[in-house]
């Protein structure tokens, strides 16, 4: 009994830590993304709340909770209301099975540095990614806007078509570590990072999750200049609130996920695990706000040429290659 309730303890006190983190990191890298994209630009970005405008991100809280939520009178209210927080949800769970580190020993215990270590962890994420489709498509269609429902519609389309990249560019990754735990995973890159040798499994994961977390060149799914806002057009206070955390929580998921299957995860000489995870999942984080900065936006047709043209056809010759390497 004492054994359960410690566990248990434990448990709360990894997701609490971990919730807390997540969250305050989400606020402040849109606070990095509005200062890079304003020196990318030549001009300032935020610099009037504190010093830097490190304060911005707490002034923008207040503000998206004090900020009126409004329902438009034809929308539906029970999905209208529920579909920010699927995307939100979504994206905070699949920081589950993220592994931060190897197992530390405490008061005689070992305790892993992951939530919970499942041994299909990978199947657990594609899931969760998956679900993430329902928010924003019930967001569009509920909101009763052809603005928003366009945008719903646009953004379902496009990740389902990137999903299908997305989880095949991972399959030589299953192959070389023969598992599909993230503990597993980053345990068999001991020797070298698997973007050494699966560097075309790196690029098309990569250019998936920009198109799965719906950022510039494909935010198609929001376009401001053909649909307002796309599918949160309707939303106000801190619903719209939820889809902006949600956004920025699963880049840093990608990040997670990216470290993890080509960067070695924790692994790194001299710097504690998790902080060498923190900086990987930052330099992800980074590269796709240059990227935002960089290219213009991609018209619809593009978009799915390239993912159902491009990406799935080269990650299924990839996985036959690297089957037949494996092989030999």
């Amino acid at each position: 009994m004492l054994t359960w309730i410690a566990g248990l303890i434990i448990l709360m006190v990894k997701l609490g830590v971990v919730l807390g983190v997540m969250l305050f990191f989400a606020a402040y890298l849109v606070w990095a993304e509005r200062k890079l994209l304003a020196r990318l630009q030549v001009r300032y970005g935020p610099n009037r709340a504190g010093k830097f405008g490190l304060l911005q991100p707490i002034a923008d809280t207040i503000k998206m909770i004090t900020k009126e939520d409004i329902v438009p009178e034809a929308a539906d209210r029970v999905i209208f209301l529920l579909a920010p927080a699927v995307v939100a949800f979504t994206a905070l769970l699949m920081f589950a099975v993220v592994p931060f580190g190897p197992s530390m020993r405490i008061w005689g215990r070992e305790i892993p540095l992951v939530i919970s270590d499942l041994n299909i962890g990978l199947l657990y994420v594609f899931a969760l990614s998956s679900l993430g489709v329902y928010g924003v498509a019930l967001g569009g269609w509920a909101s009763n806007s052809k603005f928003a429902l366009l945008g719903g519609i646009r953004g379902a389309a496009q990740m389902i078509s990137y999903e299908l990249s997305l989880g095949l560019s991972l399959v030589p990754i299953v192959m070389l570590a023969r598992s599909f735990s993230l503990v597993d995973i980053v345990q068999a890159q001991a020797n070298y990072p698997f973007i050494l040798v699966q560097p075309i499994s790196f690029i098309i994961f990569f250019i998936s999750a920009m198109a799965e977390s719906k950022r510039i060149p494909f935010d198609l799914p929001e376009a401001e200049n053909e649909l307002g806002a796309g599918f949160h057009t309707e939303y106000s206070g801190m619903r719209f609130g939820l889809f902006f955390i949600g956004e920025y929580v699963h880049i840093q998921v990608l990040g997670a996920l990216t470290a993890v299957f080509f960067l070695g995860g924790w692994r790194g000489p001299w710097l504690p695990a998790p902080v060498w995870l923190f900086l990987k999942i930052m330099l992800v984080a980074l590269v796709m706000i240059w990227i935002r900065g960089t290219l213009p936006r991609l018209r619809y047709d593009q978009l799915m040429a390239l993912g159902w043209k491009v990406l799935v056809p080269v990650a299924l010759i990839n996985i036959l290659i690297t089957g037949v390497f494996v092989l030999i």
